[in-house]
């Protein structure tokens, strides 16, 4: 198996000894996703972090009349999991399938607190990825509330201009929160200037 994305990315944030490292690997679990299969369903509850080495994971939320929100994507050299569910131990409240033919590594809860105890370090690369995560969702949070669909389609597709090749118009326009009939007005908008 090879780890260098998962080290690369790790290592944005600490830097792991050749022992370290071995340690890390060792409670990585390899898993493949196909394409439309669930890393995750509503009510289970989410046991690993996981990271996305190929492919792309969609998170989601169903509300109570069915439809589908899309709370995020995560593509090569993202990071993945229902964190409430992972950290309280509780049924998870969103779901996450494959868009794509999948891979991941991950790394089982248990197996964390072991990594927490053997490399320390661990905790502050986790205790940092969740900082960005936090400070991102509420960035997105407030962008949206204060910006037209307009805005947030641009906004969208000059921080990841590699999306709109890759991911259904359908899910792109649930992310953005309007009809994907509205998506493509707004492309033909923008395709125009």
């Amino acid at each position: 198996m090879n780890y260098e994305s998962i080290i690369k990315n790790i290592s944005k944030y600490i830097t792991l000894t050749e022992k370290e490292t071995e340690i890390f690997t060792s409670l990585l679990k390899y898993k493949a996703i196909k394409r439309k299969g669930f890393l995750l369903r509503e009510d289970e509850v989410c046991r690993h972090e996981t990271f996305v080495t190929k492919g792309c994971l969609r998170t989601y939320y169903v509300d109570q009349n069915g439809l589908e929100h899309v709370l995020g994507f995560s593509i090569e050299d993202w990071w993945a999991e229902d964190l409430y569910s992972f950290l309280t131990n509780k049924p998870a409240r969103l779901c996450i399938d494959a868009l794509e033919d999948t891979e991941v590594l991950q790394i089982e809860k248990l197996n964390l607190e072991k990594l927490y105890e053997e490399v320390p370090k661990f905790e502050r690369f986790f205790r940092l990825s969740f900082q960005n995560a936090y400070i991102a969702q509420q960035e997105r949070i407030t962008f949206n509330l204060s910006s037209t669909a307009e805005e947030r389609y641009l906004s969208f597709k000059n921080k990841y201009p590699y999306c709109e090749q890759r991911f259904p118009q359908k899910q792109i326009a649930s992310y953005l929160g309007i009809t994907p009939e509205f998506l493509s007005t707004l492309r033909k908008k923008s395709a125009g200037r």
